[in-house]
């Protein structure tokens, strides 16, 4: 049998709790794929926040959880094979040190460790408006050769309800590490005739 591919699905307290989770609820429908997932304690809240999520039903979509603290974690090391991270939603804060590499939690350590590894590094980033050094941060972590995703949704899609473009948004993400997300999103073909 075939190594699951695996994937860091990183939460933290930005409000947008519904990205991170509907991205493990996608992917733990992929047998191929094997979820680590880590959450700040803002995360924590502002899960329980918007979605009226515990953390218990939360790590029940993870293949496998990790603390925030547990810098000692097998993901906070570059010989533990992963496609990459995302961060989902992000933080300033999180965007901020992972831009500098301040790897003080498992959530910037993480990432530091994927873009060390040149792994995938998706950010998606849920303020605005932005200042200088939120630009600046993000332009430093796409440098590096991170991916800044802010959760916008394509209009031309006529989506009717927020799960169609928080959909969109996890699929066009999950899209980019090959996991198959068909049926998550309408991909632009054009106006055709």
């Amino acid at each position: 049998m075939a190594e699951k591919k695996r994937l860091v699905i990183a939460m933290t307290g930005a409000t947008g709790a519904i990205y991170g989770v509907r991205m493990l609820q996608v992917l733990r429908q992929q047998p191929d794929w094997e979820t680590h997932l880590v959450i700040s304690s803002a995360g924590l809240v502002n899960l329980k926040f918007e979605l009226d999520m515990s953390r218990a039903a939360l790590y029940e979509l993870a293949d496998v959880t990790h603390g925030i603290d547990d810098i000692a974690s097998c993901i906070a090391s570059g010989s533990f094979k992963t496609e990459g991270v995302v961060i989902a939603p992000c933080s300033m804060k999180t965007l901020a040190a992972v831009a500098h590499g301040f790897g003080d939690n498992l959530i910037s350590r993480a990432a530091d460790v994927a873009l060390k590894e040149r792994r995938k590094t998706v950010l998606v980033p849920r303020e605005t408006p932005l200042n200088l050094a939120h630009i600046r941060n993000m332009a430093s972590v796409t440098e590096m050769g991170g991916i800044i995703f802010p959760p916008m949704p394509a209009f031309y899609n006529k989506s009717d309800s927020v799960r169609a473009m928080v959909d969109e948004g996890v699929g066009r993400i999950l899209d980019m590490f090959g996991v198959d997300v068909a049926g998550l999103y309408k991909p632009w073909t054009g106006l055709g005739e």
